[in-house]
């Protein structure tokens, strides 16, 4: 049975039992969760309705999920290991529990999809004895045939959230995967584990403690690509049809057959599955980068390429693999195609970057092993970091380089040095907000705050709780920050880019300035503030108020926003998809991907087509459509956003149409102006506009004109004259600099010739050593050249404080390397006494540090060096 048969087999068995097939989420998961960098678990979407904080659309759900795991990253490339994968589930939010879940399972197994029964061995948490009597007596399988794992327990995922014991379901492989008459599930590679049913009972809290759920819930998942293994006969899930059409097309753009020799199929599986995970990791908005899940999709792709280096494919060649995965998935996930050249322009970016990378690299290894103490075989751990830090430059290709000469790795000095770079850099706390304990906002019973912010800024309410420092309070009191809970609100709450509203809550006794709102719970209104007159108490009615004015900045910036993003589409092409925004009342902020750099001439263009559709006064109107009718209205969505099944549309005229939940103008003329501010790359493909429009344009225009009237007073010049003035100026002061350098460099040339008089002998090799005067680096490489070719034979070991930093060089000559002389190995001890590093040739070798004051110190040690070496 062929994996697009599986899959659709599973969906159509649990609609047909009453289930509601909900399609998969992103790989990003929603802005609001900061538990996982990438959604790794079908179960994810449903946390909500578990922690019952949202009202599911049906009791009984079904997904295929799309899912990462970067735990196996590394050992991707063996038959069984892969990061990108689908997920069959089955969900049950408080309908039924153990008994249908273990029945569901074993009928679609053995009745739809005929495994034979003697061929599945289910295993159960060792004191679940509720489902050890489900599995004997009402599916009828002897005891001995399940087994106790301490391991079945499920979740959370991250650190909080529902978990439970699970009963998980092996397949019997057959003796060739293990002939140990003693394997036992579980700890066999002959039994392989096909489907885990979750008995989701309790919530983690922060503490590790498990409390028991408000309703029990069921949650299952299921590998494609492990099912698609049993179900087609395969021994790896890399020979089944999900891999293997990748697999050849990488086979023949690199010349090799897949399973004709074992170190090229461990790269072509490296390549196919990365592949995959690239495509779909790049589909859903993740961008290569340094950090968090940028850093996933960046280590993968170079991963992919450097195996694909192993395979002698030296040019680009994802994008060909790429294509395959989307020829595969497309009907599937239909998101891969309407991104396609988004994808290619990715990928081909990366490989090239990477390509620059490797050879960087390949040239700083080869000078780590010149410079390698004789003595020792070790590549040392700093040296491996910093080859990963500053080159990118992979672990694991450092270690094959390493041992292709015979040496090791240090890997505890790597481990180290990741440590402490990771200490410097990153905050522990970034996930922690300022947010009370939510069991007090669950205790309220509320499913959500009514928001009316859409037709008013202000209405009367009434106060239906009181937090103080994250717990209920009856009232709270001036000078007391709070948070309030209404019985219904205008105030927005930040999403969608467009940051919280602010304003004031009123009531009979007392006044509260609101800073921010959020949803604590499901879509429940917390509004924080500070008391500022009186008390603020429950019950109290109230009068709650949205600062109007900084509610019309905001929307200027948010309808414009729409607006750009369309004309940007005009000018660079319906390939521009937003990846993000900001939306405050003093500027709007737009990120979008794009693959090259955005001209001065287009981003004009680009400014023009906003302010001539202003200037149409075009009208704003809103449409509340069902999911599906408003996709097939032709509105622009933002992949990776999770939408309900009822959405609003925000039309500016006929210009612009796309899925909005912000607030917004009557018509597009209230914008009134708007200006680009500033343009640039934030990112590999992606890029970021800024702009102001209303009273954030006025001012902006202002800022410039003083600037303007400034720069003339202070030129004497008339603001049309300023720009040949700068060109005058710019032009002055390059051949005033080209002169003093010229200047410096034959003052410190005429000084070094001084310097010979202070040359030594050691061991019959001339030695010189010594501070010099240089204003730069090739001042400080001249003067080094002229003192060794005035010596003829001899080592060279100069310095010179350049930008309040110690700069260093040593030469030395070719009749004395082949004596065993290395500059690189003198200039490393100099290098590390001034708190820096060097590298460098036998004969010529670079370094600098952080202290200055040690310049004297650190040079004195030359001697010594060059005598501890020389032959």
């Amino acid at each position: 049975m062929r994996s697009r048969e599986i899959r659709q087999t599973y969906v159509d068995y649990f609609v047909k039992n009453g289930h509601l097939h909900l399609p998969s989420s992103s790989l990003v998961p929603p802005s609001g969760d900061k538990t996982v960098l990438l959604t790794t678990a079908g179960m994810q979407q449903m946390t909500p309705f578990f922690l019952g904080v949202q009202t599911p659309p049906h009791r009984r759900l079904t997904t295929v999920q799309k899912c990462f795991r970067t735990v196996d990253i590394d050992e991707v490339g063996d038959p069984s290991h892969l990061t990108f994968f689908e997920m069959l589930g089955n969900f049950s939010v408080g309908e039924y529990f153990k008994e249908g879940a273990v029945s569901f399972a074993w009928e679609l197994l053995t009745q739809v999809f005929k495994l034979p029964e003697d061929k599945l061995y289910p295993s159960i948490f060792p004191t679940d004895e509720e489902a050890l009597e489900l599995w004997t007596k009402m599916i009828g399988l002897p005891a001995s045939r399940i087994t106790r794992i301490e391991d079945n327990w499920w979740g959370p995922v991250g650190k909080t959230g529902p978990c439970g014991p699970d009963s998980e379901i092996y397949y019997d492989l057959g003796p060739e995967f293990d002939p140990d008459p003693d394997a036992r599930v579980g700890d066999s590679p002959r039994y392989l584990e096909i489907w885990n049913l979750v008995f989701m009972q309790f919530n983690r809290d922060t503490h590790g403690v498990d409390t028991p759920l408000p309703r029990k819930n069921i949650d299952t998942g299921m590998g494609l690509e492990r099912l698609s293994l049993v179900l087609q006969g395969v021994s790896s899930i890399y020979s089944t049809d999900l891999f293997q059409p990748i697999i050849q097309r990488a086979a023949d753009i690199t010349g090799k057959r897949y399973g004709a020799n074992e170190k090229d199929d461990i790269s072509l599986r490296v390549i196919a599955d990365h592949s995959r995970a690239a495509t779909m990791l790049i589909t859903d908005g993740v961008l290569p980068g340094n950090v968090d899940r940028g850093y996933i999709l960046r280590r993968i792709l170079r991963r992919a390429i450097r195996y694909g280096r192993l395979l002698g494919q030296d040019k680009p060649f994802m994008h060909h693999t790429s294509q395959v995965v989307m020829d595969m998935l497309g009907d599937i996930y239909p998101e891969i195609i309407e991104r396609k050249n988004h994808v290619f322009a990715v990928l081909a970016d990366e490989e090239e970057k990477f390509g620059h990378t490797l050879q960087m690299g390949l040239n700083r290894f080869e000078i780590l092993i010149e410079n390698n103490p004789l003595d020792t075989k070790i590549v040392s751990g700093e040296d491996v970091f910093d080859l990963l830090a500053t080159h990118g430059f992979p672990p694991d290709l450092t270690r094959e380089l390493a041992e292709e000469r015979g040496f090791e790795i240090d890997w505890e000095g790597f481990e180290r040095a990741k440590q402490k770079h990771s200490e410097a850099s990153t905050n522990p706390d970034r996930w922690k907000v300022a947010r009370v304990d939510l069991e007090d906002y669950k205790a309220l019973g509320l499913q959500k705050t009514p928001f009316k912010g859409y037709e008013t800024t202000s209405l009367e309410t009434e106060v239906l709780a009181v937090l103080v420092n994250g717990k209920r309070v009856k009232s709270a009191d001036a000078g007391q920050d709070a948070e309030i809970v209404l019985a219904q609100t205008p105030f927005y709450v930040e999403s969608g880019g467009q940051i919280s509203d602010t304003g004031y809550i009123e009531t009979e006794f007392g006044r509260i300035e609101i800073e921010n709102t959020y949803k604590p719970v499901g879509d429940v209104v917390a509004h924080q503030g500070k008391v500022v007159e009186g008390f603020i108490g429950e019950g109290q009615k109230a009068r709650a108020v949205v600062d109007e004015v900084r509610r019309l900045d905001t929307a200027r910036n948010h309808t414009g926003t729409h607006i750009l993003h369309q004309a940007l589409k005009d000018v660079l092409g319906n390939n521009v998809g937003q990846a993000g925004s900001l939306v405050s009342p003093e500027r709007l902020r737009f990120d979008f991907t794009f693959p090259n750099q955005v001209t001065a001439e287009q981003l004009v263009q680009v400014e023009q087509i906003v302010n001539d559709k202003i200037r149409a006064s075009l009208p704003v109107t809103v449409n509340v459509l069902p999911i599906d009718e408003a996709k097939k209205s032709g509105a622009v969505m933002m992949f990776g956003e999770k939408y309900g099944e009822v959405v609003r549309i925000l039309s500016v005229g006929d210009y612009s149409k796309e899925f909005c939940g912000g607030t917004h103008l009557q018509n597009s003329g209230q914008i009134g102006l708007l200006l680009i501010s500033n343009e640039g790359s934030v990112g590999s493909g992606l890029r970021r506009i800024e702009a102001v429009t209303g009273r954030g344009a006025e001012k902006y225009i202002g800022e410039r004109l003083q600037l303007v009237d400034k720069l003339a007073s202070v030129l004497q010049a008339r603001p049309e004259q300023l720009v040949d003035e700068a060109i005058e100026l710019k032009r002055k002061l390059r051949d005033t600099e080209r002169e003093l350098a010229l200047l410096q460099q034959k003052q410190a040339l005429a000084e070094s010739s001084e310097l010979l008089k202070s040359v030594v002998e050691v061991e019959g090799v001339r030695v010189l050593s010594a501070k010099v005067n240089a204003p730069n680096a090739d001042v400080l490489r001249s003067i080094g050249d002229k003192l060794r070719d005035s010596l003829k034979s001899g080592v060279v070991a100069i310095g010179a404080v350049i930008k309040e930093k110690p700069s260093l060089l040593v030469m030395v000559t070719p009749d004395l390397v082949e004596r065993g002389l290395n500059a690189g190995k003198i200039i490393a001890p100099i290098a590390e006494k001034v708190g820096g590093r060097a590298g460098g040739r036998p004969n010529m070798a670079q370094g600098g540090g952080n202290d200055p004051e040690k310049l004297d110190e650190a040079l004195s040690l030359t001697i010594g060096l060059v005598r501890g070496t020389i032959k």
